[in-house]
C-alpha cells in the first residue's frame, strides 16, 4: 500500500473528513515520526511496532562487477520491530 493509498482509504472509512485533511494528518504523522529517527529518538506505537535507527560501522565491501575491495562508511539505518499484536495478527493468532 502506498502513501495515497492510505490516504484514500481513510478518506473512504471516514466520509466526515475532507481528503486534504486526511492527506495532512497522515503526512504530519510521517513527518514527526522521520523527525523522531532524526533525532535518534525511538518511536512506539503500541500493538503495532516500534521505529529506531541503528548505526552500521564502517566496513570493507565489495565491488560486485570488478571485485574489487571498497571502503563503506558507517551509517545509520531505520530499523522497526513488529509489535506483539501486529505478529500475532499476521500468523493467524498464534505467536510462533
Amino acid at each position: 500500500m502506498t502513501k495515497s493509498e492510505l490516504i484514500v482509504r481513510l478518506a473512504e472509512k471516514h466520509p466526515h473528513l475532507y481528503q486534504r485533511d486526511v492527506e495532512k494528518v497522515v503526512s504530519t504523522i510521517f513527518d514527526e515520526i522521520a523527525d523522531a529517527l532524526s533525532r535518534g529518538a525511538r518511536v512506539e506505537l503500541r500493538g503495532f511496532g516500534a521505529f529506531s535507527v541503528k548505526e552500521r560501522d564502517p566496513r570493507i565491501g565489495r565491488n560486485p562487477r570488478t571485485g574489487e575491495a571498497v571502503r563503506v562508511h558507517g551509517k545509520a539505518v531505520p530499523f522497526f520491530k513488529t509489535g506483539k499484536q501486529l505478529r500475532e495478527r499476521l500468523n493467524g493468532g498464534s505467536d510462533s
